[in-house]
């Protein structure tokens, strides 16, 4: 499986024109949230596919064609929409973005996606789960180390060692498949790392 790249602007958006098709690309993801109505009004959302422009939202109230709405959504955030798009469950929305906003929208859809790619099952909480998975751990000198995926969460993960390779060090920035982490934790043959955001820094 390769990674997703949602920045690139060469795929179909949710919402889309003549002008805009397959300008962003539309992933089917499941994000639970809620939305403001023009009333100001909350109700509860779940997505059913998205793109840095837009999304397909399942929903008990839909709201009207043309209606602006706040968008809430699990470990996403904050986007401001249109409704463009309306069905008997859900309606679509276009969201309403400048260009910067819009590719942090895809930097953070591309680690909500990609940050499966370590082999090991997708979790939503930030409470660690025992995996056993396998992973390759890239050290910042090429090097490559194997290792067992002990625990995980949506913050971080913590590997072990076969023995045979020395855990990285403490503040060591290091790759677990298409994620980057910095080393929070070193033993003898067991380190936990924190994930970062993708527009976060190595130093």
């Amino acid at each position: 499986m390769s990674a997703i790249d949602l920045s690139v602007p060469q795929f179909r958006p949710v919402i889309e024109t003549e002008q805009d098709r397959r300008k962003y690309q539309r992933v089917d993801l499941e994000l639970e949230g809620c939305f403001l109505d023009e009333a100001s009004e909350d109700h509860q959302l779940v997505t059913e596919n998205l793109s840095c422009s837009g999304a397909y939202l399942r929903a008990a109230t839909v709201p009207e064609a043309g209606a602006n709405v706040i968008c809430y959504f699990d470990d996403l955030g904050r986007v401001a929409g249109t409704v463009v798009r309306t069905s008997k469950d859900g309606f679509a929305v276009e969201f309403n973005v400048v260009p910067h906003k819009r590719k942090k929208l895809a930097d953070r859809l591309s680690w909500l996606i990609n940050k499966g790619l370590i082999e090991v099952p997708e979790q939503r909480a930030a409470a660690r789960f025992p995996t056993g998975g396998p992973a390759f751990i890239g050290r910042k000198d090429g090097l490559q180390i194997p290792c067992t995926v002990v625990d995980i969460s949506l913050t971080g993960a913590s590997f072990e060692t076969n023995g045979q390779f020395q855990p990285p060090p403490i503040g060591e920035v290091v790759t677990a498949g298409n994620l980057r982490g910095r080393v929070v934790r070193s033993g003898e043959n067991e380190f936990a790392v924190n994930f970062l955001r993708p527009d976060e820094d190595d130093v």
